[in-house]
């Protein structure tokens, strides 16, 4: 992409961060060689799918589907340096944005005190003009409007009890693929480590109804973010300042 417009590199200077996504498999969808650069850097991420992924397979009951694509995001955030996963199980496919989904998330920022908290797109389209979904959207929406209402002590006080206190110590939330993304990380040296994540998912690959190679795929994602820092592999997100 010869035209793609250059990017100032993101900021890594924290410690601490939180990514919240609607499944599994979503931050292996090009954010995940992203994470093992900041893991392999010592930042500490901890993940949080909103829910099991349990309808995602087709051939698979969700009875049996969500359990195993726990155990597919367990292995491959493992692959990228992370060693707590969180399930809040809530009911995939038919997520919608609102007071419950903020309340749930909200309870995550307080208990992980992140400085930065990574989620999904909540756009309508992704890169190039394909549709988002509607989990996704809601996911990333409430997420941000979570991270707010988790520093009211006001807001969900029924949370505030064994020690957890409000936390307003987010610094940032990055919005990983957006069409309007403003910053950039190089994935050059980590981009392996990215292909193995999402290789980890071998259930949902294997039940997917078309010809998948995640190398293939990774390799043009992230080859095309690269010319905006001028490097082979890179990924993007929009950076919102909740500070400014």
């Amino acid at each position: 992409m010869t035209d793609q417009p250059r990017l100032p590199e993101i900021d890594e200077d924290w410690t601490t961060a939180l990514a919240v996504v609607a499944h599994p498999d979503d931050l292996e969808f090009g954010t995940a060689a992203a994470i093992a650069r900041w893991t392999g850097q010592g930042k500490h991420i901890v993940y949080c799918m909103v829910t099991s992924g349990e309808a995602g397979i087709d051939a698979l009951d969700p009875a049996e589907s969500g359990p195993l694509r726990e155990q597919e995001e367990i292995a491959s955030a493992k692959v990228v340096g992370v060693d707590q996963v969180e399930f809040l199980r809530l009911p995939d496919g038919v997520l919608e944005y609102g007071v419950a989904l903020r309340r749930a998330i909200a309870a995550q920022v307080r208990k992980h005190r992140p400085e930065i908290v990574i989620t999904g797109n909540f756009r309508d389209t992704w890169p190039g003009g394909s549709l988002n979904q509607a989990d996704h959207i809601a996911t990333g929406r409430a997420t941000l409007d979570a991270v707010r209402d988790a520093g009211n002590r006001w807001i969900f006080p029924e949370e505030l009890t064994d020690g957890l206190e409000p936390w307003n110590g987010v610094r940032q939330v990055w919005l990983a693929v957006s069409p309007q993304s403003t910053h950039a990380v190089d994935v050059t040296a980590t981009f392996d480590d990215g292909v193995a994540s999402l290789q980890e998912h071998r259930a949902y690959i294997e039940g997917l109804s078309w010809e998948f190679d995640p190398v293939a795929f990774l390799d043009e994602l992230c080859s095309a973010a690269g010319p905006a820092l001028g490097v082979r592999h890179a990924t993007t997100f929009e950076v919102l300042d909740l500070n400014g």
